[in-house]
């Protein structure tokens, strides 16, 4: 996360450990701990050599591997700036000042991080399309959320702004989960949403809600499509595929309990709006 003194992310130098248990890290250039898979990843904006050794040598850990690059890279070349889905506008933090809304608009300050969902990426601007033409609507009264695999948290905030008043959001990533919860308090969101860290795979939460986002990986949303307890919510918004994965994701939904309301397209990922009978 951005920590004084800094206020964007240029250079990211990035160490992967292959354990997580590497003791305690406090440096002012520490970008934040991704843990993944049983091993850490280590993002900092200064080369950090010195420190890496030490934490190496104390924890008795391998370095799997070490990468210097640029932001944008990292971003897949995007460059992170201010963008709209109407009614909202989402800024990076280090566009805030100079954001300038028009009548009608709202405002979403976030912190990216390293953390998917900055909404650039297809999928993640799909969700929050979908999201934001089911609030605005007439036709659907959403009053309560679950949001799989938040990221950032950037679609839960999205839902709150536009109204929504009961919202859970869930990573198992415990830095994404600290990210997420920076972005819902410069929100001023903490009323509407709270951001829980849990191992969805093990249990999944209540989802007896009115709309129900998974933007995820095929693997994960054949589990769940596969699990009862899924199917709780009025609608659903799916994503995190492409074409090639729909027959098979098709072929594990409950049709006798479900209706598909929309399917949309952005480049080559798609998004399914479903609705329980």
């Amino acid at each position: 996360m951005l920590r004084h003194p800094y206020t964007r992310y240029d250079q990211l130098y990035v160490y992967n450990f292959d354990r997580t248990d590497l003791g305690q890290i406090d440096d002012p250039d520490l970008i934040g701990t991704w843990i993944e898979d049983e091993t850490a990843i280590l993002f900092f904006h200064k080369e950090k050599a010195e420190l890496i050794e030490t934490i190496r040598k104390r924890s008795d850990a391998t370095i799997l591997y070490e990468a210097n690059l640029n932001y944008q890279d990292w971003e897949a070349g995007l460059d992170i700036t201010t963008f709209s889905v109407p009614p909202l506008t989402v800024a990076p933090l280090w566009e805030v000042d100079k954001l300038q809304l028009g009548v009608g608009e709202i405002a979403i300050h976030l912190d990216p991080s390293v953390i998917f969902g900055s909404g650039f990426h297809p999928t993640t601007r799909l969700c929050l399309q979908v999201i934001t033409d089911m609030i605005t609507s007439d036709s659907k009264a959403i009053e309560s959320m679950v949001d799989l695999g938040t990221g950032t948290g950037l679609l839960s905030i999205g839902a709150a702004k536009l109204g929504v008043q009961n919202i859970r959001c869930y990573d198992n990533n415990p830095f994404a989960c600290e990210v997420a919860q920076k972005n819902v308090t410069i929100n001023e969101c903490e009323k509407q949403i709270q951001v829980m860290e849990a191992d969805l795979r093990a249990k999944l939460p209540d989802t007896n809600v009115d709309l129900l986002v998974a933007n995820l990986y095929k693997g994960l949303l054949l589990e769940f499509f596969n699990n009862p307890d899924f199917w709780n919510a009025k609608y659903y918004i799916i994503s995190g595929f492409v074409p090639s994965m729909e027959e098979e994701l098709l072929a594990a939904l409950p049709m006798d309990k479900l209706k598909l309301l929309e399917r949309r397209k952005s480049e080559m990922w798609r998004l399914w709006l479903l609705a329980r009978k």
